[in-house]
């Protein structure tokens, strides 16, 4: 009797063994395939970043002495102070060299950014309208409407014809620019004695990513 039972222990001790060995292979195979993909999304995430970091840091070497960044507002402004005629979109003969070079160096410095991923460069010129600070709040000059947002938004795309007109190639390819008016609107706004600054164009420099 003792011998039939140690005969049909070990034939079942051995099929138990190679199951738990299975079991034991199925599952390391599985965790080895987990930790493949994860390591390759973490390698993923890693170059993404990279690629980030070498746009952000040539956005940022745009700031000098044609643009600033306001880091309370996520933008950059052209330095610029275009004072144009009451009422007017042309711009003034004065500032335009000093707007032609700001236009330059905008095109260079984010032309100069490696191409190592599919990315477009969306450039919103923003035309603002500064209040007359000599008369009242009250007064129709100083009120917010279709008009002036529509002379805002001339303003803006004044600039970007000019930009064109002078011979600024910025590749429909890589990038697209949009011309806006946002008259007395808009956010981040100078207020009180600084009003004026409020003639200045607005630059989002927005990177449209496609495939990473």
């Amino acid at each position: 009797m003792n011998q039939n039972r140690r005969d049909f222990f070990w034939p079942s001790y051995v099929d138990l063994m190679t199951a738990l060995f299975l079991v034991m292979l199925v599952l390391f195979v599985l965790s080895y395939k987990r930790f493949q993909d994860k390591e390759a999304e973490l390698n993923a995430k890693v170059a993404e970043k990279e690629k980030f970091d070498e746009i952000m840091t040539a956005l940022r070497g745009l700031q000098g002495r044609y643009f600033s960044y306001r880091p309370d507002c996520k933008r950059h402004e052209l330095r610029v102070n275009v004072v144009f005629a009451p009422r007017q979109a042309a711009l003034p003969p004065e500032a335009q060299d000093s707007l032609y070079l700001a236009g330059q160096f905008l095109l260079s410095r984010i032309s100069a950014i490696p191409r190592k991923m599919d990315v477009k460069y969306l450039i919103v010129v923003e035309g603002r309208a500064a209040k007359d600070t000599y008369k009242s709040p009250d007064d129709p000059a100083n009120r917010d409407g279709p008009v002036v947002r529509q002379l805002s938004f001339e303003r803006a795309m004044a600039l970007v014809n000019f930009w064109r007109a002078r011979g600024l190639d910025f590749d429909e390819r890589r990038f697209e620019i949009v011309a806006a008016g946002s008259g007395f609107r808009g956010s981040c706004r100078y207020a009180g004695a600084e009003e004026t600054y409020n003639r200045r164009f607005v630059i989002q420099i927005i990177p449209k990513i496609g495939a990473l």
